[in-house]
């Protein structure tokens, strides 16, 4: 009989191939384990390793070495410890955007300059200027002066009898003072000290006396690498750089007096002191651009403001004309009109504007008997029509001789003569109120008295009355920069050494047996006695 074999339907082929597929996967499921078991045990290692470097790290950040005794706080370290990568200025500079703003009130988070100790060395002007500056904006500045004698200004123009003067209270509000004898043994400790814990030093001497004092810019940063040094000098680099300069030389080396006065009159020095002031505040400005940098560096740098560039600084409209001069007449200067020719230079311009806007001062009524019965006056051109209908002079808008500017340009002096005989039928308060309803440019010359007695200056902290323990009341001017969230408060320029013992104490940290010591060794000479304020 013959064997008969089974045919498998297509559905039981389908079955078969699946028990076989299956058979196959139990078979090789040992190996396939082994692997994830091997891919495990890497990854737990993986993650012990980076668990025990963690650790590594933190203990190291544990153990790493005390500063040693009397080393500056938040001083910059020349390596990076346990090998951590420094954190770029973009970081640095997202992580302070990062910051939630304050909750406090405006003006009740502390002063711009909080926490910023300067190192004062600073006399006579231009350097307290820039002092009094920061110190107005919260920094502490250390006044140092010499025993028995201190600012020279103390006695200079004394208007009370043993009493500071005005030209030192007005440039020295908001400080400290201490006396120290920089030559004595014991006097230069103390100086060094001070210079391990200070931000910034500020000194205005005469060049090279810093140096002879042994404060070379090598030494200071050696003692303190934050330190910053910054010092106004008459001139800089150059055949000039050793001359002493005061404030009229700077004036007269910078610019500014060949370009003030009269055509026909000498060179004129200006009442205001662009030498020395001015110069004190583009070094305050020069200070704080250090001290922003230091932020991302760690250290200090040289700050040099010459007063010869202040005061250029400040004529640089002049410096502009006399480039201009190569191209033609400068013809917004009076003298365009005058047809006097012009030289190689560029000329004193009397009361021209100095601007692309012709202006002029003209006399107000009575003038003859007070002498700033004036008003400054600028025929600014949107405005043309507007000045013509207020002097009576309507025919003026259409005049081909007068409707243009540059028509006007040769016929100033016989315009402002014009406008003149106008002003002179008004007080100089009545004449800036009638031609202020038509936006008129034009000013008041307000004199010393009367800015003093200026209630709105009183108001905003301009003109500031004070209160001094031995000249008594007095009137100084305020900060003229206000800042919404720093206010600014004048407080009364310190007695000569009338902090030492504070500072030794609070700002070094000498005990009672250091400060006895040092002020037994006649380093420190003898501290002004206060008076009940």
């Amino acid at each position: 009989m013959a064997k008969t074999t089974k045919k498998m339907t297509p559905t039981r082929k389908a079955v078969a191939k699946r028990a076989a597929a299956k058979k196959a996967t139990v078979k090789k499921a040992p190996a396939k384990r082994a692997r994830v078991k091997k891919t495990t045990a890497k990854r737990i290692a993986a993650r012990g390793s980076a668990k025990s470097t963690t650790s590594s790290r933190r203990t190291r950040a544990k153990t790493k070495p005390v500063p040693k005794a009397g080393a500056r706080r938040g001083a910059a370290s020349s390596e990076v410890r346990g090998g951590a990568r420094p954190k770029s200025a973009a970081f640095r500079g997202r992580a302070a955007a990062s910051r939630s703003p304050s909750r406090k009130p405006w003006g009740a988070d502390g002063k711009a300059l909080d926490g910023v100790r300067i190192l004062d060395f600073t006399h006579v002007q231009s350097g307290p200027t820039c002092t009094q500056l920061l110190a107005w904006f919260g920094a502490d500045v250390i006044k140092v002066e010499r025993p028995g004698v201190g600012d020279i200004t103390r006695g200079q123009l004394r208007d009370v009898p043993n009493a500071d003067s005005l030209y030192f209270t007005m440039l020295n509000h908001n400080k400290r003072s201490i006396t120290i004898d920089s030559k004595h043994p014991e006097g230069k400790g103390v100086l060094e000290a001070l210079v391990k814990s200070c931000d910034v030093l500020v000194e205005n001497f005469a060049p090279g006396a810093l140096e002879r004092m042994g404060l070379t810019f090598e030494h200071i940063h050696k003692l303190n690498p934050r330190m910053i040094v910054a010092s106004v000098k008459g001139f800089g680099p150059g055949p000039y750089e050793d001359c002493k300069v005061y404030e009229n030389v700077a004036q007269c080396a910078g610019g500014a007096a060949s370009t003030t006065g009269f055509l026909d009159g000498p060179p004129l020095v200006t009442g205001a002191q662009i030498g020395d002031s001015g110069t004190g505040l583009h070094l305050a400005l020069g200070i704080v651009c250090a001290l922003y940098q230091r932020n991302r560096t760690g250290r200090g740098q040289k700050v040099l403001t010459a007063m010869q560039d202040g005061v250029l600084n400040l004529c640089r409209v002049k410096l502009r004309d006399q480039q201009r001069l190569k191209h033609g007449p400068l013809k917004e200067y009076s003298q365009y009109g005058q047809n006097i020719p012009f030289g190689e230079a560029t000329p004193r311009a009397g009361n021209d504007s100095g601007g692309g806007q012709p202006g002029w001062i003209l006399k107000c009524k009575g003038w003859e008997t007070d002498p700033n019965a004036y008003i400054y006056f600028i025929t600014q051109a949107p405005v043309w029509e507007a000045i013509c209908d207020v002097i009576g002079k309507p025919e003026w808008k259409t005049d081909p001789d007068y409707a243009k500017p540059p028509a006007r340009l040769p016929r100033l002096k016989q315009i402002f003569d014009t406008i003149e005989r106008w002003t002179m039928t008004k007080s100089k308060f009545e004449a800036m109120d009638i031609l202020n309803q038509y936006d008129i440019p034009c000013g008041p010359i307000l004199s010393m008295k009367e800015l003093a007695e200026e209630e709105s200056l009183r108001k905003t902290g301009t003109i500031v009355e004070i209160d001094h323990p031995t000249r008594g009341k007095y009137l100084t001017v305020g900060n003229p920069i206000k800042l919404s969230d720093s206010l600014s408060e004048v407080k009364r320029s310190p007695l000569l050494g009338e902090h030492t013992e504070e500072i030794l104490r609070d700002v070094l940290k000498f005990d009672r047996r250091r400060i006895a010591k040092v002020q037994s060794s006649g380093a420190l000479g003898e501290a002004a006695p206060l008076a009940a304020e």
